[in-house]
């Protein structure tokens, strides 16, 4: 059957700036290797994980890595801060909302999204690691993206590191006692997630993950969860 589409149909127009904002960050495959890293907008720049994402993006940088954050305010700016303070790359993906997010001014490239699942690609497409620290909805949306990607085998696996045991403690326990104990995930997802305190404990588990022969040490040793 012949199918006629109107070239002046709205959704083509959609189309047309879904391929463009996924054209347009395809530069970002120059800047590689590089890790995303995660948090909440509205942390204060005096609050503990602020100050500790600064530092640690700074470090990342240092040693050759490329850091995208989301763009935007809380630890977004001070990832991008790290970042812009060392030697590689600082790249914001920032998404314009109806109560639109104000860019940070520390990155060397910016992107402006008008689409959550294109940025969502390109967080995870040219990334080594991710570092996620505390969070709301947002945060947790790109943890569980990731999880499902590499759980399914649709991205290859690397470091997926949770900052702040006290504020991830309590989900890695209902994971393990809801999902995990009703076999609604397997215990090798569990494998795909370590969990840290302290920026030390961050550069160390990428570089050992990627130092290490198999690339496997950078797993979460969940087994006295409960």
């Amino acid at each position: 059957m012949k199918k006629t589409i109107d070239i002046n149909n709205p959704e083509n127009d959609q189309f047309l700036e879904i391929m463009r904002e996924l054209m347009e960050t395809s530069e970002l495959k120059k800047i590689m290797p590089a890790i995303s890293m995660f948090g909440s907008a509205r942390t204060k720049n005096t609050d503990k994980y602020y100050l500790m994402a600064e530092e640690v993006a700074y470090d990342l940088s240092n040693l050759g890595f490329s850091i995208i954050s989301g763009g935007g305010p809380g630890i977004m700016e001070a990832i991008n801060k790290g970042a812009y303070r060392g030697k590689s790359n600082s790249i914001g993906l920032n998404i314009i909302l109806p109560h639109e997010q104000e860019p940070n001014s520390y990155q060397d490239i910016s992107f402006n999204f008008k689409y959550f699942f294109t940025r969502k690609v390109m967080f995870v497409k040219y990334t080594s690691a991710y570092v996620v620290f505390p969070g709301g909805f947002g945060t947790l949306d790109e943890l569980f993206e990731v999880m499902t990607l590499m759980q399914t085998k649709k991205i290859q696996q690397f470091p997926i590191i949770l900052v702040g045991k006290d504020f991830w403690i309590d989900s890695l326990v209902w994971i393990k006692k809801q999902l995990l104990g009703n076999s609604l995930i397997g215990d090798e997802d569990l494998n795909l997630i370590k969990l840290v305190d302290n920026k030390d404990d961050i550069k160390q588990c990428i570089e050992n993950f990627y130092t290490s022969e198999g690339n496997n040490y950078c797993l979460i040793e969940h087994k006295n969860l409960l």
